[in-house]
């Protein structure tokens, strides 16, 4: 089948580029990653990139704090400059404007690390293990115009444990998130995903739980 072609915006070491990168290698994600971005320029997701001979760009952010938009329309002329298809966001510490979602309308997703609409923003291990929650995990979801609001893709869930810090939690959910947002990008490169209102619809028929919940 016809390979995806990726770009993937980054801004610190990367894991989750990587289980892309070996997903695509392993045969299991039938996508190319055409190019990667970050606005950090020692991000060490740039080297990652560079060691697989995969374009890797810095765009800087510096000069455009409180110009977004102006910010996203030159992530835009990267992406489309590579023939991007698919928007990933592997994490991006920055807000998606209306500027890139516009240019790529429902082709951008992003990886959360908890079981949305439950705690999105940031430091959410450690809000769930403070708010006494048994069950956390991770969350793949098309981005929309809010903060980890889109529509969801799939979900993988992982048990609090009693002895957990925000370290430990978020070790067992990284390793989901190796596997869900592969398999999400699989799904969308095979185009079996649809969006109706807020849920996303697998057009094969198949809505059962082994596609969308994936235990430790």
């Amino acid at each position: 089948m016809k390979r995806i072609k990726l770009g993937v915006l980054v801004s610190g070491r990367g894991s989750n580029l990587q289980a892309i990168i070996d997903n695509i290698g392993s045969g299991s994600l039938s996508a190319e990653i055409a190019v990667v971005i970050s606005d950090q320029a020692d991000a060490h997701s740039l080297e990652r990139a560079k060691k697989h001979t995969i374009p890797a760009v810095h765009v800087s952010a510096k000069g455009y704090r409180g110009k977004r938009d102006e910010y996203d329309a030159l992530l835009v002329k990267e992406l489309q400059k590579h023939n991007v298809e698919l928007v990933v966001l592997a994490g991006f510490m920055r807000i998606i404007t209306p500027t890139l979602l516009k240019a790529f309308p429902n082709r951008v997703m992003n990886i959360h690390p908890a079981l949305l609409p439950a705690f999105p923003g940031l430091h959410v291990q450690k809000a769930a293990i403070e708010h006494g929650a048994k069950f956390s995990g991770c969350t793949v979801h098309f981005v929309d115009g809010g903060m980890d609001t889109g529509p969801i893709i799939i979900q993988a869930v992982v048990p609090v444990l009693d002895n957990d810090n925000e370290d430990l939690l978020s070790e067992r959910i990284l390793k989901q998130e190796h596997k869900i947002y592969s398999r999400a990008i699989q799904l969308y490169a095979e185009g079996k995903l649809k969006i109706e209102g807020r849920r996303v619809i697998m057009t094969d028929g198949r809505a059962s739980t082994e596609d969308h919940l994936i235990n430790p």
